[in-house]
């Protein structure tokens, strides 16, 4: 970043406004019940929760089509949803935020994800998660697969992000055909991914998973972060999947990446930490935009490094603000 200027910086700000990004993966309704407890409840020995305030986002994919949004860029969500007031909620809010829904499948087999956090004095009490987890049907797999190849020869997006849940919508066919017509096609992919399919990402372009991911994936320990640990995961996964970029997300360590033989670490930065949920979603956005408008990794992980840890200081899953982080960013140069 300290090779930048602050004009530079800025103006690669603006350029994310020209970029048409898809984001496939598992969209959700988070919902937020925000109280306080002065009991214990007579029926069980739990706290009472006297319930002054609820609040409903887009979680999950949809969060990450927030964050691509809140950047700048012209968003296109991929999911499958159940036919039901969820999933209405939840298209709704996208259209508020300006995300396009017209390829997002409604199924009469599935309901639409949601988890409702119970919280006081800004701390999670209990999380009630409504959701199918089973794979696609084959009859919704095949009609989400002709939908996601049929927007990309339409649409020409510069960018398919795909955001993994373990909900069941992305299957290993479902992943191989996608990243195989982006491809032909010339579209940049990038997957943010879980254990379920976490080495059907064949040839994706930037492979961002965090540590713990990582190590039951492959099954090894990592008792000290080290690069030269992480590089080897590097090579093992490059065997795996040849892919082009490893981002590594490492909670308090910050985050490491590897593109070719350039990969360095990158320490976080010292936040007031409210809440970490939705922070892989800011920074598989983040990364990836800056990424494919710059081509320079290191600064697309810094800027990823720093977003990530501004939405931790709020609570609940929020995308990043982008003038927010501009402003962090021109901090970081002084």
């Amino acid at each position: 970043m300290k090779t930048y200027t602050a004009s530079q910086l800025k103006k690669l700000f603006t350029q994310l406004k020209h970029l048409k990004v898809f984001v496939v993966g598992d969209a959700m309704l988070d919902n937020y019940w925000i109280g306080h407890i002065d009991r214990i409840s007579p029926e069980a020995p739990v706290p009472v929760v006297s319930v002054t305030q609820k609040d409903t986002r887009p979680g999950g994919a949809a969060n990450v089509a927030l964050n691509c949004n809140a950047l700048g860029a012209d968003v296109y969500l991929f999911s499958v949803i159940g036919q039901d007031e969820t999933g209405k909620t939840l298209i709704t809010q996208l259209k508020e935020h300006q995300i396009n829904t017209e390829y997002i499948i409604t199924s009469q087999e599935r309901i639409t994800t949601s988890k409702t956090r119970i919280l006081a004095k800004n701390q999670q009490i209990l999380r009630i998660d409504e959701e199918i987890t089973a794979e696609l049907s084959i009859k919704d797999e095949h009609h989400f697969i002709d939908t996601c190849l049929k927007a990309i020869q339409i649409e020409k997006p510069d960018i398919l992000i795909f955001e993994d849940y373990n909900k069941g919508i992305l299957k290993k066919n479902v992943i191989e055909k996608i990243i195989t017509h982006c491809k032909h096609v010339g579209v940049f992919t990038a997957v943010d991914p879980k254990q379920t399919n976490f080495l059907s990402y064949q040839g994706v372009d930037l492979f961002k998973p965090n540590l713990k991911e990582v190590k039951d994936a492959l099954g090894i320990a990592i008792p000290d972060v080290k690069v030269s640990a992480l590089k080897e995961i590097h090579t093992q996964l490059k065997q795996a999947l040849n892919h082009k970029i490893t981002f590594i997300t490492l909670s308090e360590a910050g985050v490491f990446f590897q593109e070719n033989k350039i990969s360095k670490l990158l320490p976080a930065h010292v936040r007031q930490i409210s809440d970490v949920s939705g922070a892989g979603d800011t920074v598989i956005a983040v990364a990836t935009l800056f990424y494919v408008v710059t081509k320079d990794m290191e600064l697309s992980a810094e800027m990823a490094n720093l977003a990530g840890g501004l939405v931790c200081e709020e609570v609940g899953v929020i995308p990043i603000n982008k003038a927010k982080l501009l402003q962090e960013v021109l901090i970081q140069l002084q």
